[in-house]
């Protein structure tokens, strides 16, 4: 595997292995000394043109855990800003040295046109393109939910039940776990109105209903997973796609008693930030069945493995 690119990209043995991968560097965080020597000299740069602290955060403690050097490199203020293309930045960045190049860009297909381009030659990880993909978001999303529930499930997890709630349209994180829950034997339900739901849904391997009562009284859900607003995405304004807050709430929102009506099993998933009040209440967020926190931590151990696996074999040869 040289690139991380989408999760539409990963076979299921591939998507086990990062996972499998991950529970190991999981058990190195418990150790006193945390800090693996395993990509020492190698040099990893977040080249991110969006921001995205919890991200940006995450990928350089699982880079400096694994001893890379790591530079973090922002749009605002470089030369970026100042006009230069994605072609310049990433020639700059190869002649710097850099090993690996971890992208987040608003353009879909970005990170696919820096792995493509020839301009670089180190490896390529997506960590968010425009409404397309953010892989590493459903790695750790999938490892979490295996982590508490993968003892009713396979080896993957077949049999499952996920839920993904809110707005899909806007999400490259629900693209990312469509297809990499699906890949891993998980049954998808998608929760929106249909303003919310991309064009061609149909077509994808999941069932589609409109309001969360639906999804509860329809299938026994493994896994209620929570989408923020993307208002910023929203051209023409929110009221295009729902028409206020306390409706969405209404229809859309994971509060007390909806949270009553899961299984005892189930856990509540969001891949932040939240937009507490809105798609969940306090009550839900805080809960002893919610896992976002862990979901934040989970993903240092998930974006080290997928690290270790694109850099090195490099390292050791």
């Amino acid at each position: 595997m040289k690139h991380l690119l989408a999760t539409s990209d990963l076979s299921r043995d591939e998507a086990l292995l990062i996972l499998d991968t991950a529970a190991e560097m999981e058990k190195t965080q418990e150790r006193e000394v945390r800090k693996l020597p395993t990509l020492r000299g190698k040099t990893v740069v977040n080249l991110f043109f969006e921001d995205s602290t919890r991200t940006r955060i995450s990928f350089e403690v699982a880079a400096k855990r694994l001893s890379a050097d790591v530079i973090n490199f922002s749009a605002k203020g470089s030369s970026v800003s100042k006009g230069e293309s994605l072609k310049d930045t990433a020639l700059t960045l190869e002649a710097m040295g850099s090993d690996g190049i971890i992208i987040r860009h608003s353009a879909s297909g970005a990170a696919e046109r820096l792995a493509t381009s020839g301009w670089i030659r180190g490896s390529v990880v997506n960590a968010g393109d425009g409404t397309h993909e953010h892989p590493t978001q459903a790695l750790l999303d999938a490892y979490t939910i295996r982590k508490h529930l993968g003892k009713r499930a396979d080896a993957a997890l077949e049999g499952l039940t996920v839920a993904i709630v809110g707005d899909v349209l806007h999400s490259r994180v629900a693209r990312s776990n469509v297809a990499l829950l699906t890949t891993l034997g998980a049954d998808i339900v998608l929760v929106a109105p249909p303003t919310l739901l991309p064009i061609g849904v149909d077509t994808w391997p999941v069932r589609t209903v409109h309001t969360i009562d639906e999804a509860l009284e329809a299938v026994e859900v493994d896994a209620l997973m929570m989408l923020r607003i993307q208002l910023e995405r929203m051209t023409g304004g929110r009221s295009a796609y729902f028409p206020s807050p306390s409706e969405y709430s209404r229809l859309l929102g994971l509060d007390a008693a909806r949270l009553a009506r899961l299984p005892d099993h189930a856990v509540v998933m969001h891949p932040g930030p939240m937009n507490r009040g809105l798609e969940i209440s306090a009550e839900a967020a805080d809960s002893p069945r919610s896992v976002i926190v862990e979901q934040v931590s989970n993903g240092i151990a998930v974006r080290m493995a997928v690290l270790y696996l694109l850099l090195a074999g490099e390292a050791e040869s």
